[in-house]
């Protein structure tokens, strides 16, 4: 998958994710918060194809880690860009 198709992919993918950021998600345009959208999409692709096989349980759960904490730095660039937009 193409770098900007991934970064859209991650960018939808994390809109149904989290509901409640899902306007701000689908307005970001800040390279930091692209460069997670594709990370995130990077790291789902990997968990989903390792669950699709006989996998390592722990392999997954590590992905699945990878995954939250990637969501948890998105919420966060999203909320600071949102911030600093409203008291500028």
């Amino acid at each position: 998958m193409a770098r900007s198709n991934r970064r859209e992919a991650g960018r939808r993918r994390l809109a149904m994710r989290l509901p409640h950021m899902r306007t701000l998600i689908m307005a970001a345009c800040d390279p930091l918060q692209l460069e997670l959208f594709e990370a995130y999409q990077m790291a789902v692709e990997a968990r989903d194809a390792l669950r699709g096989r006989q996998f390592n349980a722990n392999l997954v759960r590590e992905y699945d880690e990878t995954c939250f904490e990637i969501e948890r730095h998105v919420i966060r660039a999203i909320q600071e860009t949102s911030y600093a937009q409203r008291t500028s």
